[in-house]
């Protein structure tokens, strides 16, 4: 059977995917050349853990002399950025369709650990911030960014950095390193009744909650001066500081620090985005400050890299306001009433809590909702959906007992869809080794696509292919997440997306749950005129549409139908 250039690039990816990265290079596929169109509104996002994902450098797996003596899977286990660049360059992402990579903040955390009542816990997840200004060295160094960066860019691929505004490393885990009192506060808990007691508070006890709302002028922590001056570049940080300072015209607050040290991000390492980290427990407009800050850094970045700009070369900015669905449109509810559209303070997406519910329901249900919302109320605005991720303790299918459902309606739901890693893997979400946030995880599982392992009713490697085909054809397609949903047929189910913007015309046909047989006849409405070749993206076949059908061998009970 001839085989279309999508499936001929699935087959030689998926085999490097298995393989590794020793020899996965050989089996991948050539970097893509060829331009595609790229909407925010339909990108598929890989979301990792980069201590959880691979190992490129065994060397530095205990950084600052940690120690292997955490609770179960609260420790570092060895990820680096290094072995994220081994993946990007192997074809792991593109054999997915991944258009956007997005890691957990690589920023040097709190060297010691802490005890949650769990035992201890370190900062492995990039959250505990020590020195906003540094590569965390269990990750790697700043030359390690870089090449990640650039690899993903290389291969067409975005990046957002995962930045916190919000809090800083829990104190006990940084004595004697302490954030002066007038950079972060140490009490009220926050109580969540309304915006006052979501910002103006500290999120768990011992988490210092950074002075978002101060603007009185404060000096460098001493403890950042000594270990700037230690690493022989405190001249030049004070410099920048002072001509940021100098430039911007606004105080030396806290807040402002901040974003200078995010921005340098971009002017350095020239990544794409923003994804906010606890965005509804800092002041709003703190937000629209950052997004400005930042575009000024990212335009800085454009100008002195003119042939390294993706695409248009927006700076986009991604929300995670906690509790956030899509049916709460444009307006949050901080409590008491008191409603934030965040997306008029600097946000241009905002991350859907709302998928690990709504997935229980059918796929037309789920589909017209998302579709109504998203031409409705969110029309012009982006929302990244996900069925698992690295802090919902309810994930859609933490056992992996539908993996292939819960691929259809992450990657065909309108809007933008997140691949939390092993997704695609069907990595296990329910450890009983760990407590709480911790069994969301574990280590990339690697070793079981490799081995194929099998699980009741499906094969590893078979969920692999089955993500690969609907990123694909989603990554190929941008009507897929952007385009605006319309029901053609209920058997078997079968709808069509339909996308004309900007210069852009795009439009396919999808069938689900198509029933096993030799050969099924699929309607597809008006989407193609009668006479039309069209492909079957997930088979690889073809067919002619005739009296406003096609009729092709399925595979998988799913047809990607397009031009």
């Amino acid at each position: 059977m001839k085989r279309t250039p999508i499936a001929l690039s699935l087959a030689l990816l998926l085999g490097a995917a298995i393989a590794g990265p020793a020899t996965a290079a050989a089996a991948a596929a050539p970097k893509i050349a060829a331009a595609k169109p790229f909407l925010w509104e339909n990108a598929t996002v890989y979301f990792l853990v980069t201590d959880r994902f691979q190992n490129g450098d065994k060397r530095n797996d205990l950084a600052y002399g940690r120690k292997a003596d955490a609770a179960p899977l609260r420790g570092y286990m060895g990820g680096d950025l290094k072995g994220v660049t081994e993946r990007i360059k192997s074809g792991y992402f593109d054999s997915l369709g991944i258009d956007v990579l997005w890691l957990t903040p690589p920023v040097e955390q709190s060297h010691g650990a802490t005890d949650e009542g769990t035992g201890k816990s370190y900062g492995f997840h990039g959250y505990w911030t020590h020195d906003w200004t540094a590569v965390d060295a269990n990750l790697g160094t700043e030359q390690d960014f870089r090449d990640m960066v650039e690899a993903a860019h290389a291969r067409g691929m975005r990046v957002l950095l995962d930045v916190v505004m919000n809090h800083t490393e829990p104190s006990a885990a940084a004595l004697p390193d302490v954030w002066p009192a007038d950079w972060v506060r140490m009490d009220p808990p926050c109580t969540y009744k309304n915006t006052e007691t979501n910002v103006n508070c500290t999120l768990v006890k011992g988490l210092p909650d950074v002075l978002t709302n101060s603007n009185a002028n404060v000096a460098l922590p001493d403890f950042l001066a000594a270990k700037w001056k230690a690493e022989g570049r405190y001249d030049r940080e004070v410099k920048e500081l002072d001509e940021f300072f100098a430039r911007t015209g606004y105080p030396r607050a806290p807040r402002y620090y901040l974003m200078k040290w995010h921005a340098d991000w971009i002017r350095k390492f020239g990544v794409d985005g923003f994804r906010a980290d606890t965005v509804k427990h800092v002041e709003p407009g703190v937000w629209k400050e950052l997004h400005t800050v930042a575009e000024a850094a990212h335009n800085d970045w454009k100008r002195a890299n003119p042939s390294k700009v993706l695409g248009e070369g927006k700076f986009f900015m991604l929300a995670e306001v906690y509790g956030y669905n899509i049916a709460h449109g444009r307006q949050f509810d901080m409590g008491g009433n008191e409603l934030v559209d965040f997306y008029n303070n600097g946000f241009d997406g905002m991350i859907n809590f709302g998928l690990v519910w709504d997935a229980k329901q059918d796929y037309e249900t789920l589909f017209s909702k998302y579709d109504a919302a998203l031409r409705g109320p969110l029309a012009g605005h982006s929302v990244l959906n996900y069925t698992a991720s690295h802090d919902d303790d309810h994930p859609f299918d933490p056992a992996r007992a539908k993996p292939f459902e819960t691929a259809n309606k992450l990657l065909l739901a309108p809007g933008a869809a997140q691949i939390y890693y092993g997704d695609e893997t069907a990595r296990l979400l329910n450890r009983s080794d760990a407590q709480g946030d911790a069994k969301l995880r574990s280590f990339m599982n690697w070793d079981e696509l490799a081995l194929n392992v099998k699980r009741d009713g499906y094969r590893i490697a078979d969920v692999r292919a089955h993500y690969s085909k609907l990123g694909l054809f989603r990554s190929a397609h941008p009507a897929v997440g952007a385009g605006v949903h319309e029901k053609i047929a209920d058997g078997p189910y079968t709808f069509k997306r339909t996308y004309a913007k900007n210069g852009i015309s795009d439009q396919v046909v999808v069938a689900l749950d198509v029933p096993a047989g030799a050969r099924a006849t699929i309607q597809v409405g008006d989407a193609f005129a009668d006479g039309t070749r069209v492909k079957d993206y997930y088979s690889g076949g073809s067919a002619v549409v005739k009296n406003g059908a096609v009729t092709l061998n399925v595979k998988g009970g799913v047809a990607l139908i397009a031009k």
